[in-house]
């Protein structure tokens, strides 16, 4: 099967999290809304599957599958292609490990953007200053050092064993997505989490994803989630 992945173009977003999973297990697949006309085109096939309409993109075609949510595409390809445990406890670790990330990717979007997603970044920026104050000083140590204190009693990966999961490359997009746009907190971060930061490197060095990493299938950072506003950023 050849997947049909659907995301807005231009940013990596939501739809990075399904692409890693999709290359770093070798998943044939489109990415649909990249091609030409894509967006219009996308905007169509939204409205094709009556039964199962999805709200936004991301979502995932698989036959005669229309699967929205990044957690729930992940939850899916998961059980399907082996990225996630056998056992049902294992597949729901993972799940909420993703739905966690989730929760934080929602709020580094709202550090640029907090009153509304709709007004530019310079139409709210005092506030977006009292929100990224926040999110770096309360919520990203918060957060990091949730995921640290599982690895540093797990081991290497999220999920214990001696492979990743989808939930180990969500992880790597998070992070890698903060550096980007949180650098100088960043490094601060790094000396106090350091087992997060070892499973960037990780992941980062997986032979699977050498080529996406390298190729232009890989969306740069700007917009999107993750943007970089130097008067966000501090130590």
């Amino acid at each position: 099967m050849v997947y049909d992945l659907w995301y807005w173009t231009g940013i990596p977003g939501r739809g990075e999290f399904v692409r890693l999973a999709l290359e770093a297990a070798g998943l044939p697949y489109r990415d649909r809304a990249r091609e030409k006309n894509g967006e219009d085109a996308m905007l169509r096939d939204m409205r094709a599957h009556p039964q199962f309409p999805p709200f936004a993109p991301p979502y995932l075609v698989a036959g005669d599958l229309v699967i929205a949510q990044t957690a729930n595409i992940l939850l899916y390809l998961g059980e399907q292609h082996g990225l996630a445990p056998d056992d049902v406890a294992g597949r729901l670790w993972v799940n909420q490990l993703q739905l966690t990330i989730a929760d934080m990717v929602t709020e580094a979007h709202d550090t640029h953007h907090p009153v509304a997603s709709g007004l530019y970044y310079e139409d709210q920026q005092e506030e977006a200053q009292r929100r990224a104050d926040d999110f770096r000083n309360a919520r990203m140590p918060k957060f990091l050092g949730y995921f640290d204190a599982i690895l540093a009693a797990r081991g290497e990966w999220l999920a214990g064993g001696k492979r990743w999961t989808y939930a180990d490359l969500s992880l790597f997009g998070l992070v890698d997505g903060l550096l980007y746009a949180f650098p100088k907190r960043m490094a601060t971060l790094a000396r106090q989490y350091p087992h997060v930061f070892a499973l960037h490197e990780r992941i980062a060095a997986l032979a699977e994803l050498q080529d996406y990493q390298r190729s232009d299938r890989r969306v740069a950072y700007g917009d999107g989630i993750f943007r970089h506003y130097r008067e966000l950023d501090a130590a």
